[in-house]
């Protein structure tokens, strides 16, 4: 027997990550996601064995590919400044990549955590968090950032205001996410950089 067409499964899934975006993953039903997609509610089993095996599947593709850019990032050898530069470009990348998959982590993980299915996203936010902070951290202890700047103030600024962008930016749009992050990165930093 012949499996579904791997990219009738890409199409499915970046449906339901639009729809979960759009409604929420408890308020959506398989219905509405097949009617999205384009096929009754019963073919979806064909590709997916439940509602929360496609979210899974979105989410940990778009964890997947942070992971390994902030890794990239960190590996690179960059300086406090540049580290934060790059991880905001990275950021900004990613919501390109996956707008719907970074609006669904930023609504749903929160409660999805404590089930036992999706306790990587805890992993996933302590990892990013720790990346965030010891660049932080080693730009204060180096001089590059303010000795007054409160580095978790600092990182939850930061990253709730680069991911709030999944919210109004479409793919495509008038702006690339590197020139995004630029203009982004030019008004933030001004504020923590040390002043010589």
């Amino acid at each position: 027997m012949v499996g579904p067409a791997p990219e009738r499964r890409e199409e499915i899934l970046s449906t339901a990550a639009e729809v979960f975006a759009a409604h929420g993953y408890d308020a959506t039903t398989v219905r509405e996601i097949a009617d999205a997609a384009g096929l009754l509610a019963g073919s979806l089993y064909y590709h997916f064995d439940s509602k929360e095996s496609m979210l899974d599947e979105i989410l940990s593709c778009f964890l997947d590919e942070l992971r390994a850019g902030y890794d990239a990032v960190l590996a690179a050898g960059l300086g406090p400044r540049e580290t934060i530069e790059a991880l905001v470009t990275e950021s900004f990348r990613e919501i390109d990549r996956h707008r719907a998959a970074v609006a669904i982590f930023q609504k749903e993980s929160g409660h999805l955590q404590d089930q036992p299915r999706f306790g990587h996203l805890a992993d996933a936010r302590r990892r990013f968090e720790t990346a965030w902070l010891g660049s932080l951290e080693r730009g204060v202890a180096s001089g590059v950032f303010r000795a007054d700047l409160d580095v978790r103030l600092t990182y939850r600024f930061v990253r709730d205001t680069v991911w709030v962008a999944a919210s109004w930016y479409r793919p495509g749009g008038q702006h690339s996410p590197e020139e995004i992050a630029r203009q982004y990165l030019s008004m933030v930093l001004e504020g923590i950089a040390l002043r010589t």
